[in-house]
Parts: structure tokens; C-alpha cells; sequence
């Protein structure tokens, strides 16, 4: 046995199969000019739509097929009109086809309906009697108003709603262009267009009572499908309120005195929840925005009168949607809004809406404000006190309902707080509404977190200028769902990517907070630390920075006016207070484990309070980073880059006496020898270098040292750091000028900055060391280089090294571990990049670097990339190249630069 859907596919074949055939012989006997015969198979074709056996989705796809072949048909009576026959004859022919076409039309259109015995005939030949009618209007034989008329009772009495619905929307088809409007062709008398409008009233009354009555028709456990089924149908009701919309006659007299009355009348009787949602969204989207303002008060007046299970709130915020279009198209018909009250009229037809519907869910509650508050955004944008009223009602409605939980309703109220900030591009304006913060207060944590984000980037995006501490304070309060966690407790839930992006936003915002008067400067600060100070471990990281930042740039805007006190002379605020605040700020950030930012935050003040002439806060902050690297820093790669921090930072600051600098200098040398990989502690050494060497000498500081031979002394004992395997034997070179030494002992001269001392040293491998001894005149530890012209030997072996000794030792060890493990001595890059110090410091002019020691150090990298026992590698060949291709450019340069790189030979 076959199923329901299985059976309309073989009712509907069936159809189709018999319309086809008499189609056939329809056009047959049109090109035979047999009308008798084609008006039968017409009619035989149109009985295939007395079936009650298809759904109507099933039904219109028959009814298309046979509209086809009337619109076919009808033009073939058109065409016989113009070749001179009288549509009057066609008509007597058409009342003696098989007696199948019932006589119609009153005397004043030349015919009458007869009343024929078959009833089921006169319902599929009403089809015939509408396409000849058509032809008739157009052949203006009789006024349209008459035959229209007619075929408007004609298509009554039929019982089936959906065979009714489809012959009233073909009768609506084919005479939406035949009514008697004003500047038609068929116009007739001066009420002709209340006659064109009555016609579509009309029809449009007798579809929807059509279309309301197929719920009613089966068993009630079909209910469901029945209601499906009419929500297919809705556009055929509704294509009359389309084509009463189309009518040039219907003004907005008119359509206030009769079309809106008649049509809402037929909405509120018809107690339909189905067809009173679909009419009313009709009516709003077909007639004219300008008609729905001047009618305001008898639309909204319909609201109430709904059923309760109408969704009302969509319908109501898609007029007031339009209405605010409308007022957004030209500022000139905003006096028309003024003049009707549209805003109170709007306002109370929600509150009666709301108090009709107790049951209305929070999701249409809050949709109807959205709507009204878009409306006024547009409507009255100077009245923030109308905005503020519709936030007091939405919170006044959503009162003891609590957090709301309903995503939908949640993202209603996103959309409701959204608007102000979308129509005015300024955050300052919704700070003005006293309401807006009450509402945010309903957001849950996600919800408020979304929110939060939104007014952000509205900021961002608009260069909103936040200036003072109390707009800082309250904005603030709209954000704080991404400043600290609800009540406390950390969502550890979230999406870690979401929370960054987050931060950073915040971040970005604490950014753009500034004044021009660094008094108010100073309170936004302390406003932000107040707020930031509370977030909890995870956000600090993201946070602090911002605020470390931005008091920097109150300190240096501070600097440019050192001469005078900006906050008075009752206030002393200085950029030392503002460090210890700072300090104090960064110290949280030691607590939540972020010590490495915490160093480089500690570094960048120090390099403020260095430019600021303030020693012993620069000091007490180089002392904090370096209490962090020794105590919470314990990763490699992470001790590496705090060390060349360490290291970038100091070699800029110039505030320190010789005593501190000596002191902070040695402990980052300290930190270079204790690295993991004896890679990494060459490169921090030879960086170290750059401590000993002072571009600006006008300001070098009485009793500094800094001087060439020191750096060179560094370089040279990098190399020493690097033996190679020819180096194993026992070997005795210069650490200044790589000139090999006899195998007796050399002689070494101090390089202090008093008169050379001679000194006996012998360098002996493994393990390598260099002599020293305490310089007679300033007991400071010298290490030592050759003398060829000392007449007085010291023969006593060291006591103690520095800590460039203690590279040289490390250095050696690596080497001969990596010859042991490996077989080779490695790569020469380390040698590369030394060689690119000596050309720097070359370049500078200390006189200690010299060509030879240039020379001698490019022979040994040559020897050693050239040694058997060498490893390939790549890099270093291309390394070594570029480095030779920069002294052949310098060479090629000419004047001075070109004749101090003239010796070096590559």
C-alpha cells in the first residue's frame, strides 16, 4: 500500500499527465482555428484543478502548469480581437462550448451569468471565464468597474479553500493591470478608482476568510501540517495588499478613510494568530513609510487587539525599523515626526503591547526597546533625555529578573547598548546616560565581556579622546567585566586566544588615555592603577605594561618643563615620585610570575629616571632587574635575552658615577660567564664590550677607563675562548696584536690608565691563562699584554682572575668538549662575529685596534675554515663572505674610510 507522499506524486502525475494531453489538443485545435474545440479541451484541461487529493505545495505546481496555458490562451483571444472579431461573438461561442461555459456578466456588460446545473463545472470553467473576462476589460467593450465586479461575485460559493485561494489569486493576476486607476487607460468615471480599490478589498477579504478556514479543515491531529501548509499560501492573501499599494488613486485619505480601516478590520476578526502576524507585517512593508506616520495612531491602536500568541514584538520593531529608515533618508521629514508625537505614541503603544502580553519572553521585551531606541537615535538625536527614558523603561520591564541567561535576549541587549555608540561614534555621550550602565548590569559575564569589547573598539575606531579621571572612572565601570572577574573568581573556562585579544584591547585603551595637564595626567593614571591593580594574575601581564608606559610619558612630560612646578607650588609632584609608584607597580608583576617582563619594565625606568639626572632611582632599578635575573629567571633562552636587555640598557645610560658603573658592569660580565652554552657566553661577553666604549667622550664622567685596549683585551680573549685543534699543543701568542710569541716567557705590559708596569706573562694551553697583577699605582687587576722593550720580570704565577679570565677558561673547556664529543673543532662563526667588533670598533677610531690584529684575526679564520678537521657549514661560508664584501665596499669608498680599510687584505 502506498503512502501519503507516494500517492500525491502519483495524483499529481496524473494531473499533470491529463493536463498535458488536453493542452495538446487545445493548441491543435488553436492552429486549426477550431475555437469551439479548443474552448472544450481548455475546459477539459482546467477539470484537472478540481482535485482535493494534492497538498498545496503539490496543487500550485499544477495550477502553474495550467496558468501557463492560459496566458497562451488569453493571448490568443487577444489576437482575434485585433483581427476584428467582436469579443461579444467570442463570448456566444464560448456559451455554446459543450455547455460547459455558464452565460456571465450583468446587461451593462452585454452578458449574463447563467446558472448551470453542474456545479463542479462551474468551478473549473471560472478559470475560462476569468481569462475571457480579461479580454473583454482590455477591449474596453464595457467599463471595467462592471466586469470586474461581476468576476468578483462569480468566483464565490466555492467550498474548497484551496481551490478557492488559487481561481482568486489567478482572478487577481490576470486584472492587476486592468483597474480603472487614475491615469489607466481603463479609467472611467471620478469614483472610479473606490470602485478599482472596493474590487481588491474585495478579493482580498474572501482569500484571507479562504485561507484562515483551512485549519478547520481535518482532524485536529493534522493541525500541525495544516498550518504548514497555510504559511505556503500566505503570499496569495498577501499579494492584494501589494496590489492596493500599486494603485495610483489610493492617497493617503484614502487609505486612512478606507484601505487601513477595512484591511485591519478584517486582521483583528479573523482571530488568527498565522494570518494576523503575516497581514500586519503586509501592511507595514507594501504601503509608503509616510502613509504609516500619519496613521500612527490607528496601526498601533490594531497592536492590542491581537491575539496573545501574535508575535508581536517583531512585526512592532519592524515598523518602527522603518520608520526609522525613513527619518534616516532626509533630515526634511523629521518635522513630520515631531508634528504627530511619534516618540510618546511609539513609547506608550510598547507599554500596553507589553502589559497586553505578560507572558512576552525577555528576548521580545528587550527587542521592542531596541527598536524604539533606534527610532529616537534617528528621530530625535539631540534628546539624550529620550534616549535615557527608553533605557529607564527596558530596566524598569527587566527589573527582578536578574542575570539574564537567554542568549537571544542577551544579544538584544548587546544591540540596545550598541546603538548610541553607533549613532553618536562616541563613547562620551553614552557616559551621559544615566540608564546605560543599569542595563549592563543584566549581562551576564560572557555577555558583558562581548559588550566591553565593543565599546573598546568603538574608542579605537573613533580616536574617542578620554581626558579626565572621572570619564576614566566611569568608563571603566563599562568595561570591568574585562578588567576583573565577576565576584572574584577567574574563569579559567575561556578561550585562551579570546582572553589575549581581550587584553590587548584593554591594553590598547589604557593607551589612549592622556591629558595636555599633567596634574589630571597623574589622576587617570591612578584611576587606571586602581582598576588594573584588581584583575587578578593572568591579566596584570597584559595591563601593566600599558600603565608603566603611559607614566613614562608623564615623566617625560615632566622633563620638558623641569624649570617649573605644572601642579603648583602647594603640590610637589616630581618624576622620583612618580618612579616609586612605579616600582611599586611593577613589584606586582614579580608576583604573578612574569619576571622577565617585569625586568624590561624595570629597565625601560631606569632608562627614563637616567634621562631624568636621577642616579639612585636609575641604580635601585638596574638593582631590581638584576635581583630578578638571579632569583625568578632560571630559563636559558629566557637569562639570554634578559642579559642582552641588561647589557643594551646600560651601555645608554650615562648618569652613573664610575662606581656604580663599574659595579653594575662587572655583575652583567658575571652574568655573560655563567651562561648555559658556551655560545651564548661568548656573544654576551664580546657584547660587554660595548660597556667599555664611550662614543660621547665630551661627557665621559672624570675617572672613567674606558678606553680601547680594554675592549680589544675583551675581543682577544674571545678568541683565546676559541682554540682550534692546531691550538692544543702548547702555543704562545699577543692577546693584542696575535703575533705569535716565543715559547720563553713575554713580556707583558699593564694597560692601566697609568704609566706601563712590566710584568711577566706566560700563556700556557690547556688550560689557557693569562698572568695578572696589581698594578703598583692603582692596585687595580690588569691583564696583560706584550712588551718588547721591558727591562724588569716578575715571575710570580696569578692569584687571582677577572672575569674575563674566566671566560677564557669556560671558552676552552667548550672547545676541547666539543672536539671530544665531536671530532671537529666546530663552526667559526664565533671568530666571524668578532671579527665584525674589531671592524666596529675599527671604524670608531680606537687606536688599539689595528690593522695588523684585523690581518692576523681574518688568517686564523681562513686556517681554521681551511683545517682538515673543519665541519661544513653553510652559514659561516656565507657569514664570513658578506663580512669580505663590506671591507672591499669600505676599501671602494674612498677619503678617510677607504684608506684606513687600504691595508687590510682579503
Amino acid at each position: 500500500m502506498l503512502d501519503g507522499t507516494e500517492d500525491e506524486e502519483k495524483f499529481l502525475a496524473s494531473g499533470i499527465a491529463g493536463l498535458q494531453q488536453n493542452s495538446f489538443y487545445m493548441h491543435r485545435a488553436l492552429d486549426s482555428n477550431n475555437l469551439k474545440d479548443a474552448l472544450k479541451y481548455s475546459a477539459q484541461m482546467l477539470s484537472e484543478l478540481r482535485t482535493s487529493k494534492l497538498s498545496p505545495h503539490k496543487y500550485y505546481e499544477l495550477y502553474m502548469r495550467a496558468f501557463d496555458q492560459l496566458r497562451k490562451l488569453e493571448m490568443f483571444f487577444e489576437e482575434e480581437t485585433r483581427r476584428g472579431c467582436s469579443i461579444i461573438d467570442l463570448y456566444e461561442l464560448v456559451q455554446h462550448a459543450g455547455n460547459t461555459l455558464p452565460r456571465f456578466f450583468g446587461r451593462l456588460a452585454v452578458l449574463k451569468l447563467s446558472l448551470i446545473s453542474d456545479e463542479e463545472d462551474l468551478k473549473y470553467s471560472r478559470y475560462l471565464l476569468c481569462t475571457i473576462g480579461s479580454v473583454y476589460i482590455k477591449s474596453k467593450e464595457a467599463p471595467a468597474k462592471d466586469v470586474l465586479k461581476d468576476l468578483v461575485e462569480m468566483c464565490r460559493g466555492i467550498q474548497n479553500p484551496v481551490r478557492g485561494l488559487f481561481l482568486r489569486s489567478y482572478l487577481s493576476q490576470v486584472s492587476r493591470d486592468k483597474l480603472p486607476d487614475i491615469g489607466s487607460e481603463y479609467e472611467g468615471d471620478a469614483d472610479t478608482v473606490v470602485d478599482a480599490v472596493e474590487f481588491v478589498l474585495q478579493n482580498f477579504t474572501e482569500m484571507n476568510k479562504l485561507w484562515v478556514r483551512m485549519q478547520h479543515q481535518g482532524p485536529a491531529r493534522g493541525m500541525e501540517k495544516r498550518e504548514k501548509e497555510r504559511n505556503e499560501l500566505r503570499d496569495l492573501v498577501g499579494k492584494n495588499l501589494h496590489v492596493l499599494s500599486q494603485i495610483e488613486g489610493v492617497d493617503l485619505d484614502m487609505y486612512k478613510d478606507v484601505v487601513l480601516p477595512r484591511v485591519l478590520e478584517q486582521v483583528v476578526n479573523c482571530k488568527d494568530m498565522l494570518a494576523q502576524f503575516y497581514l500586519m507585517d503586509c501592511i507595514i512593508q507594501v504601503f509608503p513609510d509616510e502613509y504609516h506616520l500619519q496613521t500612527l495612531d490607528v496601526l498601533l491602536g490594531a497592536y492590542p487587539q491581537l491575539q496573545p500568541s501574535v508575535d508581536i514584538k517583531t512585526v512592532l520593531s519592524q515598523l518602527m525599523d522603518r520608520l526609522s529608515n525613513y527619518a534616516a533618508s532626509s533630515a526634511e521629514v523629521l518635522p513630520e515626526f515631531l508634528q504627530v508625537e511619534a516618540f510618546s505614541k511609539l513609547s506608550n503603544a510598547i507599554g500596553k503591547v507589553i502589559e497586553a502580553q505578560p507572558d512576552m519572553p525577555t528576548f521580545g521585551v528587550v527587542t521592542l526597546y531596541s527598536s524604539l531606541l533606534k527610532f529616537t537615535l534617528h528621530v530625535h538625536p539631540d534628546r539624550l533625555d529620550y534616549a535615557d527614558q527608553v533605557l529607564g523603561a527596558c530596566v524598569e520591564k527587566l527589573s527582578g529578573k536578574g542575570k539574564i541567561a537567554d542568549n537571544k535576549a542577551t544579544k538584544q541587549i548587546v544591540a540596545l547598548l550598541s546603538a548610541p555608540l553607533e549613532k553618536y561614534n562616541d563613547v562620551m555621550t553614552a557616559l551621559k546616560l544615566s540608564n546605560y550602565p543599569r542595563v549592563l548590569e543584566y549581562l551576564d559575564v560572557p555577555t558583558n565581556k562581548v559588550m566591553a569589547t565593543v565599546i573598546i573598539q568603538s574608542i579605537m575606531k573613533n580616536g574617542t579622546q578620554i581626558s579626565t579621571s572621572d570619564e576614566v572612572e566611569a568608563l571603566f565601570e563599562l568595561v570591568k567585566g574585562l578588567i576583573k572577574d565577576s565576584d572574584g573568581i577567574l574563569n579559567d573556562e575561556a578561550d585562551e586566544d579570546d582572553f589575549k585579544e581581550e587584553q590587548n584591547s584593554v591594553a590598547r585603551l589604557i593607551q589612549m588615555l592622556y591629558n595636555d595637564d599633567p596634574e589630571e595626567f597623574l589622576k587617570i593614571i591612578d584611576t587606571v592603577r586602581k582598576h588594573i591593580l584588581t584583575g587578578g594574575p593572568k591579566r596584570l601581564p597584559f595591563t601593566v605594561p600599558p600603565l608603566v608606559f603611559s607614566s613614562l610619558k608623564l615623566v617625560r612630560q615632566l622633563q620638558g618643563g623641569q624649570n617649573e612646578n605644572p601642579f603648583g607650588d602647594d603640590v610637589l609632584i616630581t618624576p622620583k615620585k612618580i618612579f616609586q609608584l612605579l616600582n611599586q607597580t611593577i613589584e606586582t608583576l614579580a608576583g604573578v610570575q612574569a619576571p622577565e617582563l617585569a625586568l624590561q619594565l624595570y629597565l625601560q625606568c631606569a632608562e627614563a629616571a637616567n634621562d631624568s639626572d636621577l642616579e639612585p632611582v636609575a641604580y635601585e632599578f638596574f638593582t631590581q632587574a638584576y635581583i630578578l635575573y638571579e632569583e625568578e629567571i632560571s630559563d636559558s633562552r629566557a637569562q639570554i635575552t634578559a642579559l642582552h636587555l641588561i647589557i643594551g640598557t646600560l651601555q645608554r645610560m650615562h648618569i652613573f658615577s664610575v662606581e656604580n658603573r663599574d659595579t653594575l658592569t662587572h655583575k652583567a660580565t658575571g652574568y655573560s660567564a655563567k651562561l648555559l652554552k658556551k655560545p651564548d657566553q661568548c656573544r654576551a661577553v664580546y657584547a660587554c664590550s660595548h660597556l667599555f666604549w664611550i662614543d660621547d667622550r665630551d661627557n665621559m664622567k672624570n675617572g672613567e677607563r674606558f678606553n680601547g685596549k680594554v675592549i680589544l683585551v675583551k675581543l682577544n680573549y674571545l678568541i683565546l675562548h676559541l682554540p682550534t685543534i692546531q691550538h692544543q699543543k702548547e702555543f704562545k701568542f699577543c692577546s693584542l696584536c696575535l703575533n705569535t710569541l716565543p715559547p720563553a716567557p713575554m713580556t707583558a705590559v699593564c694597560v692601566c690608565a697609568h704609566r706601563p708596569q712590566f710584568l711577566l706573562a706566560t700563556v700556557h694551553s690547556p688550560p689557557l691563562l693569562l698572568a695578572v697583577q696589581s698594578c703598583q699605582l692603582c692596585s687595580s687587576k690588569c691583564p696583560l699584554l706584550c712588551g718588547g722593550h721591558a727591562t724588569t720580570m716578575v715571575t710570580s704565577p696569578p692569584e687571582s682572575m677577572d672575569e674575563i679570565e674566566r671566560a677564557l677558561r669556560i671558552a676552552n673547556a667548550a672547545q676541547q668538549m666539543s672536539n671530544a664529543a665531536r671530532g671537529s673543532t666546530g663552526s667559526v662563526v664565533l671568530f666571524i662575529e668578532i671579527l665584525n667588533k674589531y671592524l666596529y670598533f675599527f671604524e670608531k677610531g680606537t687606536p688599539e685596534v689595528t690593522v695588523a690584529s684585523i690581518q692576523s684575526l681574518i688568517e686564523l679564520i681562513m686556517n681554521e675554515m681551511q683545517s682538515e678537521c673543519a665541519t661544513a657549514d653553510p652559514a659561516a661560508d656565507a657569514f664570513l663572505a658578506s663580512t669580505m664584501r663590506y671591507i672591499h665596499f669600505q676599501k671602494q669608498k674612498g677619503g678617510t674610510v677607504g684608506e684606513k680599510y687600504e691595508s687590510i687584505k682579503v
